[in-house]
């Protein structure tokens, strides 16, 4: 059997280019959580799913000038979960609405999920603190560029709201950056 030395070349760009490819997709599907957080455990995934009112968020892309923003939790199937977020454009006067999934990170026992609005990309969804009764929850992303507040009413006690601004500025989130979603 004879090797075409011609299409070496060729065969080492390829090998390269798929290499690149796995590495680039396994970095967009794993998520980390900033360093000093830690999620929440036990976590009850039943207790969690349903609605929740984003009371602040920072800014970025996806929820730039929303307002009325809710995200609805719940099974898609086994071992995942069906994540339904909406808000109001005020620019445009209409409603907007992302579809995508969340599944565990480590076991359903622990408040870290990874989420995908785009196919096999993924962010981190850490649940850092939530009360006893699942009203209020802190989430922090994969780094400190995202953090949300969520309740599970339009308001939340301001009791609760200090001290979920008292956690994240410890972890070091620039809490003057939060954009307090208008909810009335």
């Amino acid at each position: 059997m004879t090797f075409d030395v011609k299409k070496r070349p060729l065969i080492a760009d390829t090998l390269k280019t798929i290499a690149g490819l796995l590495v680039t997709f396994n970095f967009f599907a794993c998520v980390s959580i900033p360093k000093g957080a830690v999620a929440v455990k036990p976590f009850d995934q039943e207790r969690y799913l349903g609605t929740w009112y984003e009371i602040a968020r920072f800014d970025f892309t996806f929820e730039r000038g929303l307002s009325h923003v809710t995200a609805n939790y719940s099974i898609k199937s086994p071992g995942v979960i069906r994540v339904d977020n909406k808000g109001y454009q005020d620019a445009k006067s209409r409603w907007k609405e992302s579809l995508g999934k969340a599944r565990f990170v480590s076991g359903s026992d622990e408040g870290r999920l990874k989420v995908s609005f785009f196919g096999p990309f993924y962010a981190g969804y850490n649940v850092i603190a939530l009360d006893k009764q699942y009203r209020y929850a802190l989430i922090a992303g994969d780094n400190l560029s995202y953090l949300w507040i969520l309740s599970r009413e339009k308001t939340i006690p301001e009791t609760v709201k200090n001290e979920y601004l008292a956690k994240a500025k410890a972890l070091g989130y620039d809490i003057d950056k939060l954009i307090w979603t208008k909810q009335d």
